[in-house]
């Protein structure tokens, strides 16, 4: 008799949770909005973000292989081989699409699941949250609000004594790390959209500033 029944952990190991059983929940799954304010004296208007909408060729361009695999269709590395499951340094992480911050190294914590995880988001309307039945599961997708990267999904509920109660389980690879160091210099702002660089952004020292840098020097390296 085929083991058929192996499968199970390893898809669960891939979706970064539990089963649920769909019959016994709502149709559609609760989505709650949680973020983590800054410091209140520093405390500013948050901007209205501005979409970025590129075809598949063009974020192709833009992307590493992996990237484009996690953040474009949705793809997810393997526990406990990113590079933020265990960096637990003070700084930022922006989205490695196209520059937002998203998440403060201060809602960082050692959830153990395999995956750098937060248990709120950067104040603001940076990150949406929506319902995702993929895997036989009921699940909450979380993705940019700028370039609708998807960045993972969040949890609720699992008993792990954080603030919130909830667990934003995120790719490495759809994140970059800003130290907290070029944070306070100012050396890291938000980078512009993607689609729109600045003739001398590769003198930057952000997420973006990488990304063009990359473009330049990879050329027909990329796919």
């Amino acid at each position: 008799m085929k083991n058929y029944h192996m499968l199970i952990p390893l898809l669960l190991l891939a979706a970064g949770c539990e089963a649920i059983d769909t019959s016994t929940l709502p149709a559609t799954p609760a989505v709650k909005e949680t973020t983590m304010p800054s410091d209140p004296s520093d405390a500013k208007p948050e901007p209205e973000i501005e979409p970025i909408e590129k075809s598949d060729e063009e974020w192709k361009k833009h992307l590493t292989e992996e990237e484009f695999y996690i953040l474009r269709q949705k793809g997810t590395e393997r526990a406990f081989t990113g590079e933020y499951d265990k960096h637990f340094e003070p700084g930022a992480y922006a989205c490695a699409g196209c520059g937002l911050i998203l998440f403060e190294s201060e809602t960082k914590f050692n959830s153990r699941c395999g995956w750098p995880a937060f248990y709120a988001a950067k104040a603001g309307n940076r990150v949406v949250q929506t319902p995702d039945y993929s895997l036989g599961m009921v699940r909450v997708e979380v993705t940019c609000a700028r370039c609708d990267g998807h960045l993972g999904h969040v949890f609720e509920g699992e008993g792990l004594g954080t603030p919130t109660d909830q667990r934003y389980c995120i790719n490495s690879v759809s994140l970059d790390f800003i130290p907290a160091e070029e944070l306070k210099k100012g050396m890291a702002e938000e980078a512009k959209p993607a689609a729109q660089p600045a003739a001398d952004a590769t003198a930057g020292k952000g997420p973006e500033a990488k990304k063009v840098e990359q473009e330049s020097t990879e050329g027909t390296e990329e796919e």
